[in-house]
Parts: structure tokens; C-alpha cells; sequence
């Protein structure tokens, strides 16, 4: 008798596909909730996409300059590696752009903090945002928003206070932000800053420092202190917050959130409509089933896990609108270094919905064996390759590599038949040469995604060599 099952074709594999994700569940519906209108007097998107391009003109100038002048192929674009602009190439775009250096200096910073140019090595190259820059509107508010995100990176913050306390006004400007949206007006600094206080002192409460205000000390003369000691040098609390509040407010303006001046600032029509914006976020996350708007990383990742791919990345946008966005990709990419494989790849999804105020972060973590192949495609991504041909980035050892990391994921979390499905992710073409090189590529979990394929998959004789395998690579056999 002659077996039923086709002996050319058993070990063979489909034609290479990208890599599929991790499984999410597909039987939840999503939300009918009707899309929210923006408060009244909030301008049309064209009107703000047209103010964006008004205030982002000079930066989107400079990048257009540097596509032309800079790119790949002509190096020069910065001194240091750190994207900062070199004296040289400033002074010779100020002459042929017919503005100073320092002008052309900051509009090369806020063009790489809206994604209109990035800057690879010492050559820089268009966002795929400038590329799009005068026919979508989407794309322009998009980058005005990135810009409004890395606010605090638009002017330097004062040298005089320790970094506790900018992180910690940095923290509590949200707050700010939305007090001022909600009073539509002009708002004395004064008020601001009670509320500031107000928010800061709840941040250290939450970590139970023990508060210190002057304004409680008993009056009278102070305690005399014991001989042969020193008097205590005031700590980052009592630092007055005064001077931070005005450079917050002054880096605001400078991306064109709000007016600031004469004691009061003003949220302009555009920082207005993104901080609503940002709050519809938080109360969609609020109002959701998941709800995973309070959650650490991990465990917002694992609540995401079971969603439909656009619901999953409301989620992601309504988490990440609650927290300053450097805090979050760090938080991110710290969730994707743990042992879940699943959440790895979850957390590089969110960061795509973070776009380029990540790409430093991501640039970062490129020599790490684990995050390196998720690394690369949100890289190319960013850079404007369709997610379909991004997978040609990657060498063929980082490919198997990722593959036994979702394959992980997918035995994990999901069912057989996805298991058996995964195969076709493979870039090899036959069983045989997958299995070789899956050994030879060291991945931590390949015996336990060898077991479970074997297992899983109805043909014996493809069974028997992924189980002959598996033996191999626990043995350390060849």
C-alpha cells in the first residue's frame, strides 16, 4: 500500500510570505461608539492643517533644503553623530536660504522632532511625512502633534534645577494642559501655578516622599543647630517651581501650543484641539472594556493581546496619551525585553503608534540579539518601505530568528492549527533547510517551538524530523 500523503511536497514550504503577527482573537466586536466631535469653535482639519503648515514652514523649508543638499551620498549633515546640525552645513544653508544660522539651526531641530527629516549617520533624508507634507492633512497634523508631544525637548530646560524636578514638571504639564483647554481662555500664571504645585506634590505623594513647604514652618527664629554639624542643604523639593512653569510655558509657545505672555497664556486653536484630542483618548480608554489606560506596559500589552488590530491600537493611543511619550517607549521597550514573546512583538506595535519621537529609542536598542529583527522592521517602516517588503531588511539568520520568536509566541498564546499556518512565514523554501538553519540561529525557546510544531502538525513523517530535531538542538547534536 502506498501512504495518502503526498511525498513530494510534505517538507516543502509555500512561497515566502512576511512574517504573520502573533494571534489575537477575532470574535470581539468592535465599539459603535459614534465618533466624538471636537468642542465648538474647534476649526475644521483643513483650517488647522493649514496652521500647521503656517508655523511648521520654515522647519518643512529647511528639510526640503536638506533632501536636496544632504542626502544619501553626501555626508556633512552633522559633527557629533547626534543628529545635531554642523557649523559648517548651518552657515551654508543660512547663505542659501537667506536666514541666520541660529534660525536655520532651530528649524532643523523642530523638522526632526515633527518627522520631516531624519538623520542617519552624518547624511539626513525626508520623513515620509514631508513627502505627503502638501497633499494630506492627516500627515501635517500628525507631524504638528509629534512636535506638540516633544515639547519639552524644544527648549532646553533650565541648568540651574536637578533633572528630578523637570521630570517631574514635565509629568504634571498634562494636567495643565487640559485645565487650561477646559477654561477656553486666557489663564493667569498664577492660577497655573497653584495647580502645578498642586499636581507636582501629588507625584511625590504617590511616591511617599514626605512634602516640604516653607510656607508651613512655624514662624520664628530658626532651630539652632548642634555644634560641630552643619546645617542641611536644601533637597530637589524645595526647589521653587516658579521658574520651571515659565520655561514649560515659553517651550509650549515655541511649538505654537499657546500664547504666553503679560502674566496669562492661551491655548492656541491648534494646542487646543490636541489636547482634546488626547483627552477623548484617555476617556475612550476609560470607557472600554479593557480599560488598560492605568496598567504598567506588560500588563496593558497582555490586556491588548486579545483585541482586533484597530482596537488594540486605540489602546495603545489612549495609554501612551497619558504618559510623557519618553517615559512610555522606555517602559515599552522594557516590557519587550521580558521572556513573553508575544508581548515583544506587541510592544513594537504600540511603538509604531508612537512614530518618530521612538525612533531614537528603537535606533538604540539595535544590538540587542532579542529586539534586533523587531528593531529593523519598525525602522524600515518608519522610513516609508511598505510593511509587505520590510522583511527584506533583515539578514536570513535575523529572519529565522524572528520566526522562532513568533513561532514562541503563537505556541504560547495561540492554537496548533496557527502553529502549522506559521510555517508558511519561513523564508526557507523546504522543511529541511528551516530546520538547519532554526538550529544553527541559538533562539532560547527553539527545543519548545520544535516540540509544540511536532505535535501539532498532522503529517508523521514532517513530525518525526522537527521532533528529530528538537532532540538534536537539546542534545546539542548536529
Amino acid at each position: 500500500m502506498t501512504s495518502r500523503i503526498p511525498r513530494d511536497s510534505r517538507l516543502r514550504l509555500v512561497r515566502p510570505r512576511p512574517l504573520a503577527a502573533a494571534p489575537r482573537a477575532v470574535n470581539q466586536r468592535r465599539s459603535r461608539r459614534p465618533a466624538p466631535r471636537p468642542p465648538e469653535g474647534t476649526p475644521a482639519p483643513a483650517e488647522l492643517a493649514r496652521m500647521a503648515r503656517s508655523g511648521l514652514a520654515g522647519a518643512a523649508r529647511v528639510a526640503r533644503w536638506a533632501d536636496a543638499a544632504l542626502g544619501p551620498g553626501r555626508a556633512g549633515a552633522t559633527a557629533d553623530g547626534k543628529a545635531t546640525l554642523s557649523a559648517h552645513t548651518a552657515d551654508r544653508a543660512a547663505d542659501e536660504l537667506g536666514r541666520t544660522a541660529a534660525q536655520i539651526r532651530a528649524d532643523w531641530d523642530t523638522a526632526r522632532l515633527a518627522g520631516l527629516i531624519e538623520v542617519h549617520g552624518d547624511s539626513a533624508r525626508p520623513g515620509w511625512r514631508l513627502r505627503a507634507w502638501d497633499r494630506d492633512d492627516s500627515a501635517v497634523l500628525r507631524g504638528w502633534v509629534a512636535l506638540f508631544d516633544a515639547w519639552s525637548l524644544a527648549c532646553p530646560e533650565p541648568a540651574e534645577h536637578e533633572a528630578a524636578a523637570v521630570a517631574e514638571v514635565v509629568s504634571a504639564m498634562p494636567q495643565v494642559l487640559s485645565f487650561l483647554q477646559l477654561s477656553a481662555g486666557p489663564v493667569p500664571v498664577e492660577q497655573l501655578l497653584d495647580l502645578l504645585e498642586q499636581r507636582v506634590t501629588e507625584l511625590r505623594t504617590a511616591r511617599c516622599e514626605v512634602p516640604y513647604d516653607r510656607r508651613l514652618e512655624p514662624a520664628g527664629p530658626p532651630a539652632p543647630v548642634p555644634a560641630g554639624t552643619t546645617a542641611p542643604e536644601p533637597a530637589a523639593n524645595d526647589a521653587p517651581l516658579a521658574p520651571l512653569l515659565d520655561w514649560a510655558l515659553r517651550a509650549l509657545a515655541s511649538v505654537g501650543a499657546l500664547t504666553y505672555g503679560d502674566g496669562q497664556a492661551t491655548l492656541t486653536p491648534l494646542g487646543s484641539w490636541a489636547v482634546w484630542v488626547k483627552l477623548e483618548q484617555i476617556c475612550v480608554a476609560a470607557q472600554s472594556p479593557a480599560g488598560n489606560i492605568e496598567q504598567a506596559a506588560e500588563d496593558m500589552l497582555r490586556g491588548c493581546a486579545q483585541l482586533r488590530p484597530n482596537a488594540a491600537r486605540a489602546e495603545y493611543r489612549a495609554w501612551l496619551a497619558a504618559r510623557p511619550v519618553g517615559s512610555a517607549v522606555a517602559e515599552l521597550l522594557a516590557a519587550a525585553r521580558g521572556e513573553d514573546a508575544l508581548l515583544r512583538g506587541l510592544a513594537f506595535e504600540a511603538l509604531r503608534v508612537v512614530g518618530a519621537p521612538a525612533e531614537p529609542d528603537v535606533r538604540g536598542v539595535q544590538d540587542e540579539p532579542a529586539l534586533r529583527p523587531y528593531a529593523l522592521l519598525w525602522l524600515a517602516e518608519h522610513d516609508g518601505v511598505d510593511p509587505e517588503d520590510a522583511h527584506e531588511v533583515l539578514t536570513r539568520q535575523e529572519a529565522t530568528w524572528l520566526w522562532v520568536d513568533t513561532a514562541a509566541a503563537v505556541a504560547d498564546h495561540g492554537e496548533a492549527p496557527m502553529l502549522v499556518r506559521h510555517l508558511e512565514a519561513a523564508v526557507q523554501p523546504t522543511v529541511p533547510a528551516l530546520l538547519d538553519e532554526v538550529r544553527a540561529v541559538g533562539h532560547p525557546r527553539t527545543v519548545q517551538v520544535l516540540v509544540a510544531l511536532a505535535a501539532a502538525h498532522p503529517d508523521p513523517a514532517l513530525a518525526k524530523a522537527v521532533r528529530r530535531a528538537a532532540f538534536q538542538v537539546h542534545t546539542g547534536g548536529s
